[in-house]
């Protein structure tokens, strides 16, 4: 009894686990940084100093720990509120939400401009997104060109001419650009033979901001352009004067920036680095065939491209904002640069999760009408988690949630396992996509954004998401403890990305990944060593470059854990540098598994002597005896000594981190079967372990157990349930035993009959109903049920002849629509959010007759359902408005009714403890 009376209210079935109320708490220490944030959008920016207090503080009680500030479009008829972006006003509500963020201990961040991507006002036609504009002419012998060269189309006749190049059939190339006079008369005859002129004029894209908020409309800016990045942030020195901003980090979106292939001084540029005219091959650069030659044309451009956006735009600005006391947030997915490279610039790389996975999870619900086809894929997180651990940043962050489904349709339960598969990729600072603010006085549901999860407090699960705040919270704190612990680098040939004859620019974002990163030999690896327990972080060329050796170890940046081994995935380009760096590494004792040889160097530059210094190189790895080339790479691995981790072989998915307290495991079961059984973990020694649980914040140890000569520990999760794991020499003296759930012993129904009354949400409260046995509203004929939103009390009771010793006592909410919070004889029993809808209450039971109340929230669907079928208008939005999960025009009133409340059944389960 004396273990039932401290267990944790909060959670699921993982154990049964004495809660300390001791001063001391094994959990990693609570910062605003581990918990979550969120984007903050400032609809007009028509904000005021009272309600971005006061939500600022019903944030802060709901469990966020920061907001990153976004200004963006505004709603009608509240134009006279608009506050133009970066006006004295503007800047003086920036500086109260910072104090008032202070004064709540709560992080802002800014986004460096309005809506997305980059511009403004300030950018002027000069400093605007490039492209080059292409026309041919064709001519035969003796003839001139009669046309004035100029694009074809009228629209670009603000555009350039930057070359004008002849080729003859005889494979001559001229140069022509001098002889067009400024009217675009040619003056020039072609000599003997056909002959193609190909004209490359410099324009505009015309993309304007996106989603811009009032004082923030623009030209969207050229990413290549160092000039034009400095007099894009000279508004923002104006602005704020030499005062500090006060804000934590900068932020820059998803490069979502179209056409852009461009920038004045790109022939100077690509002769320099690439040691070649261009210009002499621009009929193969533009050409559709799919040659060697062209491919390593439009290799060396895709590069040059990489590098003016590294170092023009990415470094510059976080040096900038370095001078301002911010550091720097980036989304580098979208552009047309090495990923890896543009995450590494910043001080915090950030991912993306756009879409919705699918989880074989019992009772999760995941209906296909209210998804968008595309699915988050891990590997692709991967980018920004591997930047940060090899440079040894400690935050990677993810704005998360993006269109996780329709409006109003996401369920507190759908984003559990979503969040999870980003920290199993390495994500440790979640934002969530997002929050709106919303005065006061604007009435249910208040201003909305187009593209979100709304996590606004006028979302009828509001007084539950604390459950899933403090749950992110918990695992953040671990896995912002000490630095990542993996034993793998894994090579990304990105020239064989970029050595690809198709197309001119080439953009890495996350809706095209089925074309540049599934169909690769790296993505193949990549999966296949994560199936097999492997913890990996891809490297780049630039990145490999700085790697050292230590006692047969890879070092990447100081204080980093080391890595055990190097993978060469199957590679056609290589550069040089590169091959030359991994021989050296061999060499130094570092262990490196190719999966085969490179076959040649990247790009058309100075080829024959690449060539024959890579075949030099090639030769001597050939011959060098700790050279290992194995197309089974997880075998190879695995005889050299390098083994992943055993958990992957029973159905579980981790993380793992090294601490100065020991090595932690964070661990998750998205699979459809409970997982109850004795598993190895690399870190595991003759000692004890220390088990928490994200869910509740319980905790106990257990002894490690030998099998075989590995060391482990029983682990038992039931589906959509994780748990951290840490093993190490830390004391543990003042610690409980863990206690894991045996046979189950009895089930005790609880259905006495029901009164259900509705509590808060509207249009309107309908009456209270006495229900002999559960059901959902939504069942109920009147159809005033059909259309609330809100949190409606179920009030029972139930009898117990007596409370056993020794055994745990777990309610089970079973078709539980969407969450509820639970109180057992008045006290609070937690709250059931996620997958399975367990809560342990046996510390609150007592022999006889036992009150309960399950407080349901439902969806805020209905509710909007009604609205549309009424006709009220409700989304008045400038530029997308609102729209649907399609971008079509938003439309609830042909939605079926969502399901609400809660049918049961409701047991309470006795189980053996163990």
């Amino acid at each position: 009894m004396k273990l039932l009376r401290y267990l944790l209210t909060v959670g699921c079935c993982v154990g049964f686990v004495q809660l300390l109320q001791a001063q001391h708490t094994p959990w990693p220490e609570t910062t605003k940084t581990a918990k979550p944030w969120a984007r903050w959008w400032w609809m007009g920016s028509a904000v005021d100093e009272h309600n971005v207090s006061q939500l600022m503080q019903i944030y802060a009680d709901a469990g966020f720990g920061g907001l990153e500030i976004a200004p963006i479009y505004g709603a009608m008829d509240y134009e006279n509120s608009y506050i133009p972006f970066l006006s004295p006003r503007w800047v003086d509500m920036l500086r109260h939400t910072v104090a008032e963020g202070d004064r709540m201990d709560m992080g802002v961040d800014l986004t460096t401009g309005t809506g997305w991507p980059f511009g403004g006002p300030q950018v002027g036609v000069d400093d605007a997104a490039t492209q080059a504009i292409f026309r041919v002419f064709h001519l035969e012998a003796g003839r001139s060109v009669t046309e004035k060269i100029m694009p074809a189309d009228p629209k670009h006749y603000l555009a350039v001419l930057r070359s004008l190049t002849a080729y003859s059939d005889a494979g001559e190339a001229l140069l022509l650009t001098d002889r067009v006079a400024s009217d675009g008369t040619l003056n020039w005859t072609a000599g003997p033979g056909a002959w193609e002129l190909y004209a490359v004029f410099v324009g505009k894209t015309g993309q304007q901001v996106k989603r811009a908020a009032p004082g923030g409309e623009g030209f969207t800016l050229n990413h290549f352009s160092d000039t034009a990045l400095h007099h894009y942030l000279a508004r923002f020195d104006t602005a704020f004067g030499r005062r500090p901003l006060g804000v934590r980090a900068l932020y820059n979106d998803s490069y979502e920036v179209y056409g852009a292939d461009w920038t004045d001084g790109l022939y100077e540029t690509f002769l320099v680095r690439r040691g070649y005219d261009l210009r002499l091959h621009i009929r193969e650069f533009l050409s559709a065939d799919s040659t060697d030659r062209i491919g390593r044309i439009k290799s060396d451009y895709r590069q040059t491209l990489a590098e003016l956006l590294l170092e023009r735009f990415t470094r510059p600005w976080t040096a900038w904002a370095h001078q301002r006391g911010a550091i720097t947030k980036n989304q580098a997915h979208g552009s047309p640069g090495n990923l890896i490279d543009l995450y590494a610039a910043v001080d915090i790389p950030e991912v993306e999760t756009f879409g919705s996975s699918f989880f074989p999870i019992p009772g999760l619900r995941r209906d296909s009408a209210d998804i968008r086809n595309v699915d988050p894929d891990p590997i692709m997180l991967k980018f920004a988690s591997s930047a940060a651990a090899i440079t040894g940043k400690p935050l990677v962050s993810s704005e998360t949630f993006t269109w996780l489904t329709e409006h109003f349709k996401t369920a507190l339960s759908q984003c559990k396992p979503e969040v999870e598969q980003a920290f199993l990729a390495g994500v440790n600072h979640v934002f969530y996509h997002g929050i709106t603010y919303s005065p006061e006085a604007v009435a249910w549901p208040g201003w909305l954004f187009y593209a979100s999860v709304n996590f606004v407090p006028n979302n009828s699960w509001w007084p539950h998401l604390k459950g899933l705040n403090q749950y992110i919270t918990r695992v953040q704190s671990v896995l912002q403890t000490g630095k990542p612990d993996s034993e793998l680098l894994l090579y990304w040939p990105v020239y064989d990305n970029w050595d690809d004859p198709m197309g001119k620019l080439m953009q890495f974002t996350v809706h095209n990944i089925d074309k540049w990163l599934y169909p690769t030999p790296f993505y193949r690896e990549a999966a296949r060593l994560m199936d097999h327990g492997y913890a990996a972080d891809f490297i780049s060329d630039d990145l490999l470059s700085h790697v050292s050796v230590s006692g047969g170890l890879i070092h990447t940046s100081a204080g980093n854990t080391p890595y055990k081994a190097l993978v060469v995935p199957t590679a056609r380009r290589m550069p040089v540098a590169t091959l030359q760096k991994l021989l050296e590494l061999v060499r130094q004792g570092a262990t490196v598994v190719w999966q085969a040889l490179p076959e040649d160097v990247p790009g058309f530059g100075d080829y024959t002597a690449r060539h024959r210094q890579f075949n030099d190189l090639r030769e001597q790895l050939q011959q060098e005896k700790r050279v290992v080339i194995a197309d089974d790479v997880i075998g190879t691995l695995q005889s050299l000594g390098v083994s992943g981790e055993q958990l992957a072989q029973h159905g579980l998915r981790f993380i793992r981190r090294s601490a100065r307290n020991g090595t932690y495991y964070f661990t998750v079961n998205h699979g459809a079967d409970a997982i109850d059984e004795w598993v190895p973990f690399q870190a595991a020694a003759n000692g004890v372990a220390l088990l928490l649980d994200p869910q509740s914040g319980a905790f106990g140890k257990v002894r490690c157990s030998e099998k075989g000569s590995r060391y482990g520990i029983r682990v038992q999760l039931q589906p959509g349930e994780a748990l951290v794991i840490r093993f190490g020499n830390d004391r543990m003296r003042s610690v409980p035993a863990w206690q894991y759930f045996g046979r189950r012993v009895a089930e005790i129904a609880v259905d006495n009959g029901w009164e259900l009354r509705f509590e808060t949400g509207g249009p309107a409260l309908p009456k209270t109903v006495t229900l002999d046995t559960l059901s959902l509203w939504t069942t109920f004929a009147d159809t005033a049920y059909h259309v609330f939103s809100g949190i409606a009390a179920y009030e029972g009771s139930f009898d117990l002849a007596e409370i056993a010793d020794g055994m745990a006592y777990v309610l089970e909410l079973g078709n539980l629509f969407e969450s509820a919070r639970v109180y057992i004889n008045g006290a609070d029993a937690g709250i059931a959010w996620s997958v399975p809808f367990h809560l342990q209450v046996g510390h609150l039971l007592k022999r006889g007759r036992n009150t309960i109340r399950i407080e349901v929230a439902n969806l805020m669907a209905n509710r909007i359902r009604g609205k549309d079928r009424r006709g009220e208008e409700w989304r008045r939005y400038h530029e997308i408005n609102f729209v649907s999960i399609d971008y079509k025009p938003f439309d609830a009133s042909k939605w079926p009714v969502q399901p609400s409340g809660l049918a049961g059944p409701v047991t309470i389960v006795q189980y053996k403890l163990e």
